[in-house]
């Protein structure tokens, strides 16, 4: 089942749960940089609405405080918001690609790494030929 779509501020929650763990609102809010910190109540409302989503759950519960922990990993909300953009683009790559490489974000070593993945699934759409010329 696909993660549901998170608004910023629930993935910037999220990120405090898959940095610091499990979390009271009071510790998600606090991770936040003093400057344009949530208010409590923000947190607090965006943290239920992640509860419902499924996407965080109530672990347990210490004095009267609910320790939050998250259910679904940094990978798969990843995974949602590039599959987000692609069909936002009509499921083209190339006009992220060309963005990344203009703007010197994609470098040589992160096409080799992709390449690597890409042998690994043993879906090489340039050819294997390619790389085996390429190889000692």
């Amino acid at each position: 089942m696909k993660p549901p779509k998170l608004t910023k501020l629930e993935l910037q929650i999220m990120e405090v749960l898959w940095t610091r763990g499990p979390s009271a609102i009071r510790e998600i809010q606090e991770a936040f940089p003093k400057r344009n910190r949530p208010a409590y109540t923000t947190i607090q409302t965006t943290v239920y609405r992640l509860e419902n989503k499924k996407t965080l759950r109530r672990a347990r519960k210490i004095s009267h405080a609910h320790i939050f922990e998250a259910l679904i990993t940094r990978n798969a909300a990843q995974a949602r918001l590039i599959d987000d953009l692609l069909a936002l683009l009509g499921n083209h790559l190339q006009p992220v690609m060309a963005h990344l490489i203009e703007s010197r974000r994609l470098t040589l070593d992160d096409v080799r790494e992709a390449e690597k993945a890409l042998l690994a699934l043993g879906d090489n759409p340039a050819g294997n030929e390619r790389v085996k010329e390429q190889q000692p």
